[in-house]
C-alpha cells in the first residue's frame, strides 16, 4: 500500500498500528515517518478529512517514535550467551474490572507494548484504549528516554495480576454538558427504582453524592432529574447532567453507579438501558457500557469520568460489582476507594 503523503509503497508494519487519537474514525493511511513529520510541523492528524489536534508529546506519539526507531535500528553482530529468564509455566494474569481475564506467558523482557498487543488479541480491547495497572502504578509503553518499557521496569513478577482498565472515550475540551441517561422497567410486582447516582471524589476522599434525593451538587456542576416514572408503560427514567467546566479543579473523579432500591439485585429490573452523550448531540452515544455480569448484585460501579495527568476528562469502563445503594452508600464508597487505590 502506498502512503497517501509520500506516495511510496510501504509494508504494513511501516504504518501506525492505530490512529493518533481515539477521536479519529478513519483508516491509518499515512506511514509512520510521514505521520510523525506532519504532527511535528502541524500538530493535527494528517488524514485529509480529519483535523483532530494531536499533542506532539503524547504517549501515543512517543510510542510511534519508538516503533519507527526500532524498525531502522542497526545492530552489531556479537556473541550473546543464553540466559534463563524464568523457566516455564510462568504467566501474568490480566484482569478487567468486569471479571474478564486471560493468562499471558511471562518473561521479564516482554515490553508493555507487546503485552498490550496480546491483550488486544485475547480480550479484543484496542491497545490505545488500554490502561495497565500493577500494584497501583500505571504501566506506560514508553520510558522517559524514548525506549520501550519492559515488565521488569515495573517490577512485575511471574504469576501475579495486572489490571486492565479501558478508556471508553476522551472528552474533547470543547464539550461542556454530558448526560448519563438510564431507563429501566418496573419489576414484575409493584413499582421499584433502579437508582443512578454520581459520586464525586477528591483523590480518595468522598465529596458529594448526587441522586434522586440530592438532585444538585454544591457547585451545580452535576444535576439529577429525580425519578421520572411512567406508570402506564411501567418504565422509570433518570438523567444526570454534568457541566464539566463548572466542576471544581480539585475534583478528580466522578463515579457513576447503579443500585437496586428495594429489590435484592439489579436483575429484578427488566430491559435496563444506559448511555452517555453530549447534551448538544443526544442521538450520538459517547460510549457503550454493559452490566449483564452485575445482574445478581445489589449495585455496580458503571464507569468513571476522571481527569488525566494533563487535566483532561476521560470516561473509563468499570463494571465493578458492589453492595450498597442510594439509601446507604458506605459499601459503594469502600468499593470505589479500593478502585482509586489500584490506580483506576
Amino acid at each position: 500500500m502506498a502512503c497517501i503523503s509520500c506516495k511510496v509503497e510501504k509494508l504494513s508494519n511501516e504504518y501506525p498500528p492505530y490512529n493518533g487519537s481515539t477521536e479519529c474514525d478513519h483508516p491509518s493511511l499515512t506511514c509512520l515517518r510521514c505521520f510523525l513529520d506532519h504532527i511535528e510541523k502541524n500538530g493535527i492528524c494528517p488524514h485529509p478529512n480529519c483535523s483532530i489536534v494531536i499533542a506532539k508529546q503524547s504517549q501515543t506519539m512517543q510510542l510511534f517514535k519508538a516503533t519507527l526507531s526500532k524498525q531502522f535500528k542497526e545492530y552489531e553482530s556479537a556473541y550473546t550467551p543464553l540466559v534463563d529468564i524464568g523457566g516455564c509455566n510462568q504467566y501474568v494474569n490480566v484482569t478487567g474490572l468486569t471479571g474478564q481475564s486471560v493468562n499471558i506467558p511471562f518473561t521479564p523482557l516482554m515490553t508493555v507494548e507487546d503485552l498490550k498487543r496480546k491483550i488486544q488479541e485475547n480480550m479484543k480491547h484496542e491497545r490505545a484504549k488500554q490502561k495497565l495497572l500493577y500494584e497501583g502504578n500505571e504501566m506506560h509503553a514508553i520510558r522517559q528516554n524514548g525506549s520501550y518499557a519492559t515488565l521488569s521496569d515495573y517490577g512485575v513478577k511471574p504469576n501475579t495480576t495486572i489490571c486492565v482498565v479501558i478508556c471508553l472515550f476522551s472528552i474533547p475540551e470543547n464539550f461542556d454538558d454530558v448526560v448519563f441517561d438510564l431507563y429501566w422497567g418496573y419489576p414484575v410486582h409493584g413499582v421499584d427504582y433502579l437508582d443512578a447516582s454520581c459520586l464525586l471524589f477528591k483523590g480518595n476522599s468522598f465529596v458529594d453524592a448526587v441522586d434522586y434525593d440530592n438532585c444538585t451538587s454544591s457547585t451545580k456542576a452535576v444535576r439529577h432529574s429525580g425519578d421520572v416514572m411512567n406508570s402506564v408503560q411501567r418504565i422509570g427514567h433518570h438523567t444526570i447532567k454534568v457541566s464539566l467546566k463548572k466542576i471544581p479543579s480539585d475534583i478528580t473523579h466522578l463515579f457513576f453507579t447503579l443500585s437496586a432500591w428495594t429489590a435484592p439485585t439489579i436483575a429484578q429490573y427488566p430491559n435496563p438501558s444506559l448511555k452517555f452523550y453530549d447534551a448538544s448531540k443526544p442521538r450520538v452515544d459517547l460510549c457503550k457500557t454493559t452490566f449483564h455480569h452485575a445482574r445478581n448484585s445489589q449495585a455496580v460501579v458503571m464507569c468513571s469520568v476522571s481527569r488525566n495527568s494533563q487535566g483532561h476528562w476521560q470516561i473509563f469502563e468499570s463494571g465493578q460489582i458492589s453492595a450498597g445503594n442510594a439509601a446507604g452508600y458506605a459499601p459503594l464508597l469502600a468499593t470505589i476507594r479500593k478502585l482509586i487505590a489500584r490506580g483506576v
